[in-house]
């Protein structure tokens, strides 16, 4: 380790841990078997494909989303620099590693073969990373662009018994990052002497020149691609500012900035994490977690449970599928029963008062949803009101279409970031409403997606 190097900067190790969970997000989801229809179509984030393919297919948006596919990405930030200070930075992603069981002939040669005993086919994915850096007096001269690569190549390994040998391949990778920092207007509030604002942009494209065919499929085009593309910055003597939420002085510059395919947080303000998958600033990883499960959009404690359920036939085709699918199955069947029990919930403590709702009076005294009211077709509806589910027929969920006409009691009104209200509701014919009620899971529905049926006039 560098102690000079990104690997040393503060906030680093915390943006690394997330950084992780990135890169292998979906890489291989419950039930962790390759027959399971969920793991047939993968890497959803973060894919940067060869220029030649992603244009044949019209893969050429500037969306912030990392899931919309293209053949670039670009991250601008905020950084107050002098003129001395460096910028570091980390390209990493996943490299496709495609394994391949060959069975052995009676002449002693090799045939390429779906499965043979335990081994089966699958592309599994080898984690790489490039180092970029330049100085702020350099990229103040002009823009710096490097050629990066990842080599391919194969490795052979026979098999147990003499039955054959597997075969892993690795396809020849070529990246392009180009940087370059523009001086900000003069800020409102005067930074320190010798100090400036910056808009920050890293450019990451895929400068690999094959398939040039569109007719080649996506699978082998995922061969030439990098998969999850996220980049690490830091600038030591420098610190970030936040895009997502910026001080006054900097909130026109914050507005400038361009990202696509990408977006950065800041993890303290030392470290920037460039991820194709939306955060806050300052992510973290739970420490009641015990390990990746390649799935953040689902429970620990739930998605751990079910991998407990399957069966022993289901989990020799998972352990045989990838090593991390064989690491999570021993991960979960050695834990205890304090090991679930901590994954069940925690309240954190944010400062010596202890924890305060969002909506208690010392956390906003102008939110309330045990009392709050908000009005339906002129009527008052709040906490205790009875209304009838009247879904939109666009832009709700499925299922809420099937309760369309039932009839249920409002639990709380909420109010989200964007100020619109909500209504929080359970079914009144529902058997498990008084569970959902003590557990606090309720369905959502906007108000205009309701008619009360009980309520005092506005």
């Amino acid at each position: 380790m560098d102690a000079n190097g990104i690997d040393a900067a503060p906030g680093y190790r915390a943006a690394l841990a997330v950084a992780d969970a990135v890169l292998y997000e979906g890489y291989l989801l419950y039930p962790y078997r390759r027959s399971s229809p969920k793991n047939q179509v993968r890497w959803q984030f973060g894919v940067l494909l060869p220029e030649p393919w992603a244009r044949a297919h019209g893969l050429e948006g500037g969306s912030v989303a990392g899931s919309a596919e293209s053949w670039w990405q670009q991250t601008e930030c905020l950084l107050v620099a002098p003129a001395d200070a460096v910028v570091q930075g980390r390209l990493r992603f996943l490299q496709l590693r495609r394994r391949t069981p060959e069975e052995r002939l009676p002449d002693g040669g090799h045939r390429e073969a779906d499965r043979v005993g335990e081994a089966l086919s699958f592309d599994e994915a080898v984690p790489r990373e490039l180092d970029v850096r330049a100085s702020v007096a350099e990229l103040r001269s002009g823009e710096k662009r490097l050629d990066l690569g990842v080599p391919g190549g194969e490795t052979v390994i026979p098999l147990p018994g003499s039955a054959g040998r597997t075969r892993w391949r690795e396809w020849q990778l070529s990246a392009r990052v180009t940087l370059s920092l523009k001086p900000c207007e003069a800020p409102a509030a005067p930074l320190p002497k010798g100090e400036t604002l910056y808009r920050l942009r890293v450019r990451t494209e895929n400068a690999g020149r094959e398939p040039s065919s569109p007719e080649t499929p996506r699978e082998e085009a995922l061969q030439h691609a990098l998969i999850a593309c996220h980049t690490l910055l830091t600038a030591p003597g420098g610190r970030f500012v936040s895009l997502l939420e910026p001080p006054d002085w900097a909130r026109d510059a914050a507005g400038a900035c361009v990202n696509a395919h990408t977006y950065p947080v800041l993890s303290g303000d030392q470290v920037v994490l460039s991820s194709p998958i939306l955060l806050y600033d300052n992510p973290r990883i739970a420490p009641e977690s015990p390990g990746d499960l390649h799935d953040a959009a689902e429970i620990d404690e739930i998605l751990s449970l079910r991998t407990l359920t399957l069966t022993d036939a289901e989990k020799r085709e998972a352990r045989a599928t990838d090593p991390r699918a064989a690491a999570i199955l021993d991960r979960v069947e050695a834990m205890t029963p304090e090991d679930l029990a901590r994954l069940h919930g925690t309240t954190r403590d944010p400062g010596p008062a202890g924890p305060v709702p969002w909506w208690h009076p010392e956390a906003d005294a102008g939110v309330s949803p045990e009392t709050d009211a908000v009005e339906v077709a002129g009527t008052l509806v709040r906490k205790g009101s009875r209304v009838r589910l009247r879904p939109r027929l666009r832009g709700s969920d499925p299922q809420d279409m099937f309760l369309d006409g039932r009839t249920a009691l409002v639990e709380a009104v909420l109010l989200d970031v964007d100020g619109a209200r909500h209504l929080a509701v359970t079914l009144e014919d529902d058997p498990a409403a008084e569970l959902n009620q003590w557990y606090g899971r309720y369905r959502y529905f906007a108000p205009e997606e309701t008619e009360p049926l009980d309520g005092e006039p506005a």
